[in-house]
């Protein structure tokens, strides 16, 4: 930062940045937990998370910290735009955190390392009862949480605005409905075409170490630096920020389904990119980090989908893979696999379901949250209520709970208010892509022929080195020169899935 900051300006940022320093240290130790720590260790390294956390959460709510915010408050008008920045989102933070009593918090903390331990542990046996006293506790403080914050328009509107701040649950009842109104016909649609892709060779058999191989190989192409970052396992697909030289992914492998895998590193590889090309002048500051969860999850989606499942890209990289599985592959041409990989179908798991139907996935998610804080529905309903949405919305049911309520890791994180995320990361990153297209009309050939730098070039000048400094409604108004809008994500929908099923 500035060498010209006042000495209260820098005694904040050197508090910010030992703030930012023990975050580290906890991110590091929750990342060895998640991906290969013993099992005996997961209660003594859930302490231990626990306590750090805890000294972290005492010290961004200290004395010390609020006169800081007092006095660069009164100034407000002296800051540069990083600072001012820093100190609305830190009193933020301040002001929310202040009012949780620390023994709660730390208890809050202690409960979600473990429940992520138990819910592996029930995801694998599909055991809902194991992990139900967790999810029990885990949404009680939750609600102790809301009502030390204070209600917004509703109880979840609370959760909401910590992962995508300014949206609420009155303008996603609009977005998605709309959404769901546009999309369920075009499934319809899909389910009365006669020419459907053949995908059954997806499901052949394909060895972990090829797609270890596969995934190192197409993380280099789209410029994710191995030198700041690495690639692990874990049974869910993360990715975790520690600095911008340590930005860490993980995937999970599964030898009859070749494309989860390479779908799920281009997911977390796009996460990557964005953490890895951040500002350096932001390096150890809060600013180090992406904006909200709805931009970051359009990198994500943007690099899986928008440029992994589009044709260009697999005219260029379908011989790498054909090279890694000739036996699997050699008879199937590249367009084929780009249709295989890009069918509608109804199907029970989120991470591997198709850009169509992946959004109700969202909305069943958002719809069951809501019913949970804002309806008092009860954590041991939950099972049913899941398999009953799943059957009205997607036409499939569950036949356990592994495939079903257990499927993913986030409410053992206690992150309720996320998933509707990855739904607004679809359409920015539709509208984003929009955007980039005018200014780089010649994108599919440069796609084609595997020139994949200049993507990554215009989204470090428009999204990626700006970290938190712009707010998510600055970014695609910025970048696109308007505000968030759905329709770009329905009409590339509906042309690339009429495309892919011939359809007129």
């Amino acid at each position: 930062m500035s060498a010209t900051y006042t000495n209260e300006s820098q005694a904040f940022v050197d508090l910010l940045k030992k703030l930012k320093a023990y975050s580290e240290a906890v991110g590091m130790l929750y990342w060895d937990l998640r991906t290969g720590a013993p099992r005996k260790g997961v209660p003594g390294r859930s302490e231990t998370i626990g306590m750090l956390s805890t000294d972290v959460f005492k010290l961004s709510v200290s004395d010390e910290m609020g006169a800081y915010l007092d006095t660069l408050e009164a100034k407000m008008d002296e800051l540069d735009a990083p600072l001012k920045k820093m100190v609305q989102d830190t009193r933020k933070d301040y002001n929310r955190n202040k009012l949780l009593p620390p023994e709660l918090y730390q208890e809050y903390v202690v409960l979600t390392s473990k429940a992520e331990s138990a819910w592996e542990e029930a995801k694998h046996s599909g055991d809902y009862d194991t992990f139900k006293p967790f999810l029990k506790d885990i949404v009680k403080i939750s609600q102790q949480f809301i009502d030390y914050w204070g209600v917004k328009e509703t109880r979840y509107d609370t959760l909401l605005d910590m992962y995508e701040p300014g949206m609420t649950v009155a303008e996603l009842d609009r977005i998605f409905g709309d959404l769901r109104d546009q999309l369920v016909p075009l499934v319809e649609e899909v389910k009365q075409a006669d020419n459907k892709p053949a995908f059954a060779f997806l499901k052949d058999t394909y060895s972990i170490e090829g797609q270890k191989s596969f995934s190192n190989f197409i993380l280099n192409q789209m410029g994710f630096d191995f030198t700041a970052g690495r690639l692990d396992e874990s049974v869910h697909p993360f990715a975790i920020g520690l600095n911008l030289g340590d930005v860490r992914i993980t995937t999970n492998y599964l030898e009859k389904d070749v494309a989860s895998a390479i779908f799920s590193s281009l997911h977390e590889g796009g996460h990557a990119l964005y953490e890895q090309n951040i500002s350096p002048a932001f390096a150890g500051l809060p600013l180090c980090e992406g904006t909200s969860m709805g931009i970051h999850e359009s990198q994500s989606r943007l690099w899986e989908n928008l440029v992994g499942r589009s044709l260009p890209f697999w005219k260029q990289y379908y011989g790498e893979l054909q090279r890694t599985f000739p036996s699997q592959l050699s008879q199937v041409k590249a367009e084929d696999f780009y249709r295989a990989i890009n069918r509608v179908e109804p199907s029970l798991i989120r991470i591997e379901a198709d850009e169509v139907t992946y959004n109700l996935h969202i909305i069943i998610r958002y719809e069951i949250e809501k019913m949970l804080f804002n309806d008092n529905l009860s954590v041991d309903d939950l099972p049913e209520v899941w398999n009953d949405k799943y059957e009205s919305y997607l036409g499939v049911r569950p036949t356990n709970n592994g495939e079903g309520v257990l499927q993913d890791v986030h409410w053992s994180g206690g992150s309720f208010g996320y998933f509707p995320s990855y739904a607004l990361g679809n359409m920015y990153a539709a509208q984003m892509m929009h955007s980039m297209r005018k200014g780089m009309p010649d994108l599919d050939a440069r796609i084609e022929n595997g020139e994949l730098a200049p993507i990554k070039a215009y989204l470090t000048e428009h999204v990626y080195q700006y970290g938190k400094l712009k707010t998510p409604s600055d970014i695609i108004q910025s970048m696109t020169g308007e505000a968030l809008n759905p329709q770009y994500l329905v009409d590339y929908l509906t042309k690339k899935t009429k495309e892919v099923y011939q359809l007129s």
